[in-house]
């Protein structure tokens, strides 16, 4: 095994190439090495081992199916094993062409199938074309992962902010919930260590213990007097308190939306038999052992144990140590036994875990207290107070979703014209929140052009109540930056039928962008030189042939004579290379605005351009120029260049006819080692120039 290291700021994508063949391991490092870290490994073995090392760095492996040891199939099955496939594309490199043994490399998955002998552009395409797939699919699935997050964000948050509700009625000290969830996850975490035939996936986990936080939601229905009571409940009273648990599950059991979400079926179970006790003295319902869900023992463990440990109006916080006395003695009722085992066992990361235990993830408790206080102050209201406390609840709701999402949010109105930006949009766009006349301010003006603004609103005033949606990319500077966003609009109607406005978003597609102009580049031009490819370039000389009917134009087909002195031992891939890169340079500066330059094929090229009014004047001026800048020495050594030319006056105003005859007219000065260029002439006749 070899490799090229190589400095961090030079640091290169890493590709392995595994073959037996020291040679054809030589050639593909030779066709890769100017764009990419090459490491090579011998065998299946060395192979593994490389991965094992370095997963996280080797960005594609190109792997030889049949090797000593152990072969490509065994390095699949092994990248299949530790999941390296999902995140490493393979590349087969083979002489074998048996379809089965194919389809079962395919099958583990590999992404492409690269047979010998190797074509260097062929494979660098298909190289770079790999890369660029596993990129994007590691991009999709970054935004996917994103977007996942903030949606289990904001569901997360809601359902503090509404047990938080209860236990700011409670009076309790609002950690309560958190402490239960992070007691449940815990021991439910270790219970799955313990006990893995139960099949508990992380996201059962997590999504229990989020479930948790509603344990006590039926207690809203409790009177404060009762909830908030310093000394011992009455029975009577007590017999009040203990509704809460069946209050609560009804509560979930009849929300109109979800009742099958996952989330709603944990929280039911745990509402309902939270206070379940193993040995049956429980309630509501008297379950006992497993006849109660896990999800609820859990609970009912991890809610006896904060109680303890945490003050309240009627007493004073235990101690861990009285705490965990207590629950073990059966003081405060029987519990699952390997739940407690499970608590006694995880009784050390408790305590660092609750000490570390915050009220919300990104609302403080003073914005929950707040909340909770306008929520309860209306037990009573009437329509016109419930209609106002509804939009204040929406605007409060609409401003925090604003604030979390990082979006650019907006609304307009046209008469008179003003936009209103959220708090943080205005920030981030160094604006004011409101803005009259928009498309003639200033500061507006500084963010984007007024032609996109114009643009925005021809779009949005040619939408209609039916078709309300307009959208438009262009250029907007955000957070000091200028780059690429989409702005999507919905458009606002007055009843009469009347264009109000908009409300609208703007997202970031800047990398979308890159990655459009990127991908049409490469499909366009030529990725050794730059130059177009031969189709791309047939495709503009027919729109010009056409768009400027009465503009005199000429194409020259042009041929490097290098080839034939490799006998000097110089002439390598990379120094070939080298020699067309400087060709496609020198060619590019010998011609003028609107002229086009393709590359054909390994050592071949074609230029197009207006050739004037005065003939073959100026067509031999050009010619001249073009030669001249494309004869030269690359590191002493000289390269040959000869063209053929033909103009649309001779060949006709057609891309092919006029190919063919600048190609007869090359294969006609290839013959003759004097000549330098040929133009081509309808009679026969043959023009020289040197």
């Amino acid at each position: 095994m070899n490799g090229t290291k190589l400095s961090p700021e030079m640091k290169k994508q890493r590709v392995l190439i595994v073959d037996d063949s020291e040679m054809n391991r030589e050639m593909l490092a030779d066709i890769l090495e100017d764009e990419y870290e090459i490491v090579q490994a011998e065998n299946g073995v060395q192979a593994v081992s490389v991965l094992k090392e370095d997963h996280v760095g080797i960005a594609l492996v190109m792997l030889d199916m049949v090797m000593p040891e152990m072969d490509g199939l065994g390095v699949l099955e092994v990248m299949n094993r530790n999941r390296w496939i999902e995140s490493i594309p393979v590349i087969m490199i083979s002489v074998e062409n048996s379809s089965d043994y194919i389809e079962r490399a395919y099958d583990l998955g590999v992404t492409d199938y690269i047979k010998r002998p190797f074509d260097a552009v062929a494979v660098k395409r298909r190289v770079m074309n790999t890369m660029m797939l596993y990129a994007n699919q590691k991009k999709l699935l970054a935004l996917v992962t994103e977007q996942i997050y903030e949606k289990e964000k904001s569901t997360d948050l809601m359902v503090n902010i509404l047990s938080h509700c209860v236990e700011f009625r409670n009076g309790e000290s609002g950690l309560h919930v958190m402490h239960v969830r992070t007691i449940t996850q815990t021991l439910l975490t270790r219970y799955n260590e313990k006990h893995p035939e139960c099949g508990l996936s992380k996201a059962d986990i997590s999504m229990i213990s989020l479930a948790s936080a509603l344990h006590d939601i039926g207690k809203i229905s409790i009177p404060e007097e009762i909830l908030n009571k310093p000394g011992k409940l009455t029975n009577e009273e007590f017999a009040i308190m203990k509704t809460h648990s069946a209050v609560g599950a009804s509560m979930l059991e009849n929300f109109p939306y979800g009742n099958d979400e996952p989330l709603i079926k944990a929280a039911y179970q745990i509402c309902r038999w939270h206070h379940e006790r193993y040995d049956g003295r429980g309630y509501p319902d008297g379950l006992k052992g497993d006849e109660i869900p896990l999800s609820a023992q859990v609970v009912s463990v991890a809610d006896v144990y904060d109680a303890l440990t945490s003050e309240r109006v009627y007493k004073k916080a235990f101690s861990h140590e009285k705490a965990m006395e207590m629950i073990l003695g059966g003081e405060c009722g029987a519990f699952n036994p390997e739940v407690l085992e499970c608590l006694k066992e995880s009784a050390g990361t408790l305590r660092k875990e609750l000490e570390n235990s915050s009220v919300t993830a990104g609302v403080s408790r003073k914005d929950v207290m707040n909340m909770t206080q306008e929520m309860l102050r209306y037990n009573d209201v009437n329509i016109s107070d419930q209609t106002l406390s509804t939009l204040e609840s929406e605007r409060v709701k609409h401003q925090f979703l604003t604030s979390v999402s990082r979006e650019i949010q907006f609304d307009y109105i046209s008469e008179p014209p003003m936009l209103t930006l959220s708090e943080q949009s205005a920030q981030r766009l160094e604006l004011q929140e409101n803005i009259i006349d928009p498309k003639n301010n200033e500061s507006v003006l500084d963010t984007t052009t007024k032609e996109s603004l114009e643009e925005i609103s021809g779009l949005l005033r040619a939408t209609t109540p039916e078709q309300p949606v307009a959208e438009y990319e262009c250029d907007i500077r955000i957070d000091g930056l200028v780059n690429r966003y989409k702005i999507i609009c919905r458009s606002m109607w007055t009843e009469d039928g009347r264009y109000a406005g908009a409300v609208g978003k703007v997202l970031d597609v800047h990398d979308t962008h890159l990655q459009s102009i990127d991908f049409k580049y490469m499909t366009t031009h030529d990725p050794l030189t730059g130059l177009l490819n031969v189709y791309s370039a047939q495709k503009l000389v027919e729109e010009m042939l056409v768009k400027n009917p009465d503009t005199e134009y000429a194409m020259a087909v042009i041929a490097l004579e290098y080839f034939k002195f490799s006998g000097s031992g110089r002439l390598n891939h990379s120094f070939r290379d080298g020699i067309l890169k400087f060709t496609a340079k020198k060619l590019a500066s010998s011609l003028d605005n609107g002229d086009i330059s393709a590359r054909i094929d390994s050592n071949s090229f074609l230029v197009f351009f207006s050739c004037g009014t005065s003939g073959d004047g100026d067509l031999t001026d050009k010619l001249d120029r073009i030669l001249g800048e494309i004869t030269f020495r690359y590191d002493d050594f000289s390269v040959c260049a000869y063209m053929g030319a033909a103009s649309c006056l001779e060949a006709g105003r057609n891309y092919e006819a006029m190919y063919n005859c600048a190609a007869k007219a090359l294969k006609l000065l290839n013959s003759d080692e004097n000549g330098k260029y040929l133009v081509y002439r309808h009679d026969g006749r043959r023009l020289e120039f040197k």
